[in-house]
This record gives C-alpha cells, sequence and structure tokens, in this order.
C-alpha cells in the first residue's frame, strides 16, 4: 500500500504503499536553507506540466471586495486586538455568518474557502491568515506535530498533518505584555489544544509549499500525473526543505515506472528528515519490487519499530486488513489500537465496520456508540448516527 502525505483539517496524508498529504501541514521540520535538487526532476516525462493552471501566491491567500467589506464593519470597529480576534473567530464559525464546516478534500483558496462555506485545515489557515492581516491582527502559522495518523481513499493510505493559526499580541512600550503572547488560536480541531501536541512556527512560502502538496497529491489520487508533477514540482521548489513533497514525487515516480528516479527522490525526503517514516516504508515497498529484498526487510524493521507503539499505525494496519477482507486480523489490530488508547473514536468506528461484515450487528450497534460518545465533531457525529440507525435497521431485518 502506498502511502501519500498530505496536509488535512487535522492531521496529513499516504499509495500501496503511502502517500503524505497535508490538508493541513507535514510532520517534518522545514529548513529553508536547503537547496532545490534540480536532478530529482524528470521534465520530459511530463510535457504537459507547463499547460496546468497552478495557483500563485496571490491566487491562494487574495481576498475579494465582499471580505474585505466584512473586515472593515465586522472586525476594524473593534480597538482591542483581543476582541478582535475573538470577533474574527466567532464570525468564521457561527452560524449567523460563514458557518464554516470541515470537509477534508477541501483543498481551497482563502476566497473559495470564504464563499463555499468549506475548509479543510489547511483552507481554514488559509483564510483565517488572509482575513486577520487585512484586519492588522498579527498572525503566525503553526505546524502541530500529531502522531502519524492514516486515512484511507480507495487504494490510498492518506497520512495526515495538521496546521492551525495563531494570533499574537504584538509588542508594544506601552503594554506590559511578553512579545508573541498568544491572544486566539483558530483550528477546526478542539482535541489539538487539549493534547497539547508541539508546534513549530512555519512561514508563508511553507504553507504554499503545503497547500501545492497537498493539490498534488488529490491529482495524484485522480491519476493525473502532469498535474500532479507540476504541483509537486512548485512545492518542492517554494520550499526545498518540505521532505513529504519528495516523498510524494518518488510515488509520482514509482507508478510512472520511472523506478530509478523513485528510489533517489524517497531517499532525497529521507535525507532531509529521517523521521518521515512514509517515504521509509515506500521506499521499502520499491526496493523490494526491485527484487531487493533484504534492504525493503532492514527497512520494514526499522519503521515497525518507531511506530509499534503508536496506536494509529495498528489502525492503519487494521484498514489494510479490512480492505483486503481479512476481518479477522482487522479486528485484532484495532482491538490492539484500542488498548492503547480507548478514547479515540475512529478505533471504534473500525470495530464497528469489522463486527458488521461479520453478521454481529448488536456489537456493531455497541460499538458504534462507544464512536459516537468519544466523537466532539458535529459532522462526524452524523455521519457516524446515520451508520448507527443502518446497523439499527439491519438488525431488525
Amino acid at each position: 500500500m502506498l502511502r501519500l502525505f498530505y496536509c488535512r483539517m487535522t492531521r496529513w496524508l499516504i499509495v500501496v504503499s503511502s502517500l503524505l498529504l497535508v490538508a493541513c501541514q507535514s510532520t517534518s521540520t522545514v529548513q529553508n536553507s536547503i537547496p532545490v535538487n534540480d536532478s530529482l526532476y524528470l521534465d520530459h516525462e511530463f510535457p504537459n506540466y507547463q499547460a496546468q493552471a497552478i495557483e500563485s501566491e496571490h491566487d491562494v491567500f487574495a481576498i475579494d471586495d465582499e471580505m474585505k467589506e466584512m473586515v472593515r464593519s465586522k472586525l476594524l470597529v473593534v480597538r482591542e486586538n483581543k476582541r478582535r480576534a475573538k470577533r474574527l473567530l466567532d464570525h468564521i464559525f457561527s452560524k449567523k455568518n460563514i458557518d464554516l464546516i470541515y470537509e477534508s478534500s477541501a483543498n481551497l483558496t482563502a476566497q473559495e474557502a470564504y464563499h463555499s462555506q468549506v475548509a479543510n485545515c489547511m483552507s481554514l489557515t488559509i483564510m483565517a491568515y488572509a482575513l486577520a492581516k487585512e484586519a492588522g491582527l498579527d498572525v503566525r502559522f503553526q505546524d502541530v506535530k500529531v502522531p502519524e495518523y492514516w486515512i484511507r481513499n480507495g487504494e490510498y493510505n492518506l497520512l495526515t498533518g495538521h496546521v492551525n493559526l495563531v494570533i499574537t499580541e504584538p509588542k508594544s512600550p506601552h503594554k506590559l505584555i511578553a512579545l508573541g503572547k498568544n491572544l486566539l488560536q483558530i483550528d477546526f480541531d478542539p482535541a489539538m489544544a487539549r493534547n497539547r501536541f508541539p508546534k513549530k512556527t512555519v512561514n508563508k512560502d511553507t504553507v504554499l509549499a503545503m497547500f501545492y502538496n497537498n493539490k498534488g497529491a488529490d491529482a495524484l489520487v485522480d491519476k493525473q500525473y502532469s498535474r500532479a508533477y507540476a504541483y509537486f514540482k512548485q512545492a518542492t521548489q517554494l520550499a526545498p526543505s518540505f521532505s513529504p513533497a519528495w516523498g510524494n514525487l518518488g510515488i509520482l515516480y514509482k507508478l510512472t515506472a520511472n523506478y530509478t528516479e523513485a528510489e533517489k527522490a524517497y531517499q532525497y525526503a529521507i535525507a532531509i528528515d529521517q523521521d518521515n517514516l512514509t517515504a521509509m516504508g515506500n521506499l521499502a515497498f520499491l526496493l523490494k519490487s526491485l527484487g531487493k529484498i533484504e534492504q525493503a526487510d532492514d527497512l520494514h524493521q526499522v519503521i515497525h519499530n518507531k511506530r509499534i507503539t503508536n496506536p494509529y499505525y495498528h489502525a492503519l494496519l487494521g484498514d489494510e486488513a479490512f480492505f483486503r477482507g481479512n476481518n479477522d486480523l482487522a479486528l485484532h489490530h484495532y482491538k490492539t489500537a484500542l488498548r492503547m488508547n480507548r478514547k479515540i473514536h475512529e478505533f471504534h468506528y473500525g470495530i464497528a465496520k469489522v463486527y458488521y461484515e461479520l453478521g454481529q450487528i448488536d456489537k456493531a450497534e455497541k460499538a458504534m456508540q462507544r464512536a459516537i460518545s468519544y466523537n466532539d465533531g458535529a459532522l462526524v457525529e452524523s455521519q457516524y448516527v446515520a451508520k448507527l440507525n443502518f446497523f439499527k435497521e439491519s438488525s431488525v431485518q
């Protein structure tokens, strides 16, 4: 199973191995001092890539007249920064105003997110940043170091990351306040604040590279390879130290039978970030397919040793077993994940799916009820309730 890296709402992306995407951001440390490795590009393999319409920085962050008017009439009338920041947050999520809702695949620009009223964590962060800047607030992007977490999209496992926005109080000689004191954090996921995951400030170029990486991963999943190449190249040129984009470029090369270049791209991603286990795993799958069994096994063992204490890793194994139709093995992996952390709603949902497939409807219902109790997202809850009602109807028939 390839694994892509993806920045999603609260986390990030994995191909039969894995793609790394960002609906949010990468879990790697980004240092923009690393130069672009031009030798890893294969322009001749994707001759149509330059014809692809790639959003510019202005396209991604620009706000229109309606958004500017909102800032003028709703935010700039508030003089105190903390109250202004709070009003921005209220406006984004209030049902009377934007009423923004989460959609994991919504890799949108600031204007698109504002007017469609949907976003993932990346799009929310971009939109909120643009509005906050227009409102004269001091804002910064943050990469949230969440544990490795995967979701499945057909044949792909998507490793998700997470970014959010923090509004701070600027330094002033007239205020007894420390430079950079947080006023407000804008985030789709309240669990981010509760868990207090480590955070790292990232710059605008890195966030834009994450946006391009997400768009490239979407194109790759849709088998639009020239478009995927255009986005991945743009991401790696803008932020050469953003390891996940190089790893995703390696996946693209593998899928287009450029195996030597794929291996080099994976190795470069790992050289930039030795904790990029997704690139390492995809490299192991590639080496195995090329007959380099011993090297592949060594890499798989290293990865397994690093991931064995991560409950999401066991849930990933459960997802893969369920996808292959091995329900008993899937149940084993989901239960292992639960033993590590019983409060993750996705693990209970995984067990519910397995029990339903096994025809054990009562157990499936109980697992769904536990999933609902541990979930704190309205959209996910409505989906879970629908599943629970379906199980109940099945038990009556």
